[in-house]
């Protein structure tokens, strides 16, 4: 999954996705990457931080460098309606003058003057029937693509039958005007060994066609 990039620190990946399980826990991690040539410090906030369990939720990431944020979804009673949840993420970042741990109260306090970026993160429950990576619409497209896919050999299979049927119709000509002009035994034997071969051949597409998919 493609990730969401700011000036400071990039996120991947851009949403958090959630086995959902009743009474189960569940994880996502997320992997920050800073961006800069500069420390950078990260503060990660949730509107449900009761339903939330977030290690490390606040640090400083070196120059190039990154860390992984592990976001766990406590253990649940009910189910949520249709599977679709509202939480939200925010994860705040900022430049930082040292690599300490330690950060000031208003490290990211905007009104103090300093530059805070801000990535929102949305969260997906995923039934635990599904694979995480896979969403009923993708498997659906996935059915569509192969059922599209056999259509079309149908057809070309047809249409390969029906153009070997034309030629050795041709052919079939050919030898009749041959016959016509030399009246050679040997033209007659060839002859009826390709009209044998036309009549299988026109039984074959007869039931290709008849067995083919509709075209419509």
């Amino acid at each position: 999954m493609t990730g969401t990039t700011n000036q400071l620190i990039s996120v991947s990946p851009e949403e958090l996705r959630f086995q959902f399980e009743l009474e189960k826990q569940s994880y996502c991690d997320l992997k920050v990457t800073n961006s800069t040539e500069h420390c950078v410090a990260f503060k990660v906030k949730t509107t449900s931080p009761k339903k939330y369990f977030v290690r490390p939720n606040t640090g400083v990431i070196h120059p190039w460098d990154s860390c992984f944020i592990r976001v766990t979804l406590q253990a649940q009673k009910e189910y949520p309606p249709d599977m679709q949840c509202k939480d939200k993420f925010l994860l705040q970042s900022t430049i930082v003058n040292n690599d300490s741990d330690e950060l000031s109260p208003d490290t990211f306090n905007k009104d103090s003057g300093r530059t805070v970026e801000e990535c929102k993160l949305r969260v997906v429950y995923i039934s635990p029937h599904s694979s995480p990576g896979q969403s009923e619409d993708a498997f659906k497209q996935s059915s569509d693509v192969n059922s599209s896919q056999a259509l079309q050999r149908a057809r070309d299979e047809r249409d390969a039958a029906f153009r070997q049927t034309q030629q050795l119709q041709q052919e079939v000509e050919v030898l009749k005007r041959r016959r016509n002009r030399r009246g050679d035994a040997g033209f007659s034997l060839k002859f009826a060994l390709v009209v044998g071969v036309i009549g299988i051949m026109v039984g074959f597409l007869f039931k290709l066609l008849m067995s083919s998919p509709s075209t419509e």
